[in-house]
């Protein structure tokens, strides 16, 4: 676990129940139809929290919620969009009643920008300015946009929990990686400052990444399945975002919590 912020002192990190009990947690998990979102939304489900999982298009986020089952919701969210955002919010609010879980997941891959990013690298000088733009309104406009409009309910209730889904700090300084590293190494610092700005207040902001690369719609097709086969499958997020939506990890916040490494029994200072 990497650890940013400070714990009080303490160096020993939380040893988390195997699946902490969610009963009545109420969770809004954004990009939740596939990968990482949606095998969060499935762990949070089975923990007992009720979700509202966010994508793009009605079906998507219909099939992905019928298929976890019926602790979920699906909701249509553009998280580039202000207004849908507002209005995504407030039909989350009132499935759920309120939100005590954020988790900020939306977001897209360099293969929006370069579909052979892995095995022919751009240089940053050959990436279309709105292929730039775009994923950054995906990736760190819509982390602010849609915090912006959850924290003020949090705020009211004095309690809330943030996690913004982040990835190794190589992948934001990757060689072809641009805008994805770029984007990433933004919400990262964004996140940092929420926790800065919501200190006291009851609502605790963390980052959560895998530790390596993953299973998902992220990457391209290309790959080697020899390759594809030693990456990390999606479900290594269910223990750590079950114990970061639980009140064992009250507040604990500013944290850089590393999925692979979240068994460990103590935490290393950055």
């Amino acid at each position: 676990m990497e650890v940013h912020g400070n714990l009080g002192g303490v160096t020993q990190s939380p040893d988390p129940p195997a699946a902490p009990v969610l009963d009545g947690v109420r969770a809004l998990v954004t990009g939740g139809t596939s990968g990482l979102g949606l095998a969060m939304s499935q762990a949070l489900a089975d923990a007992g929290a009720r979700v509202v999982l966010t994508g793009r298009t009605e079906q998507r986020v219909q099939e992905a919620a019928s298929r976890i089952g019926d602790l979920v919701t699906g909701l249509v969210m553009d998280v580039r969009d202000e207004q849908s955002v507002s209005a995504g919010v407030d039909r989350a609010l009132a499935a759920l009643g309120g939100i005590d879980v954020l988790v900020n997941n939306a977001g897209i891959g360099m293969r929006t920008v370069n579909p052979d990013f892995m095995t022919e690298p751009a240089a940053f000088w050959q990436v279309s300015p709105d292929g730039f733009r775009d994923l950054f309104a995906t990736n760190v406009l819509g982390y602010f946009l849609v915090a912006r409009a959850v924290v003020p309910h949090m705020l009211e209730a004095g309690h809330g929990k943030i996690v913004n889904i982040s990835v190794n700090e190589t992948t934001m300084r990757r060689r072809g990686f641009t805008p994805y590293g770029p984007s990433r190494a933004a919400t990262d610092a964004l996140s940092h400052i929420m926790a800065a700005d919501l200190a006291g207040t009851g609502i605790d902001v963390n980052l959560l990444l895998p530790g390596g690369a993953t299973r998902t719609g992220m990457t391209p097709d290309s790959v080697p399945e020899d390759a594809r086969a030693t990456w990390l499958d999606p479900a290594i997020m269910g223990p750590p975002i079950c114990w970061l939506a639980s009140r064992a990890s009250d507040g604990i916040t500013d944290q850089r919590i590393v999925a692979t490494d979240f068994s460990s029994s103590t935490t290393s200072s950055r």
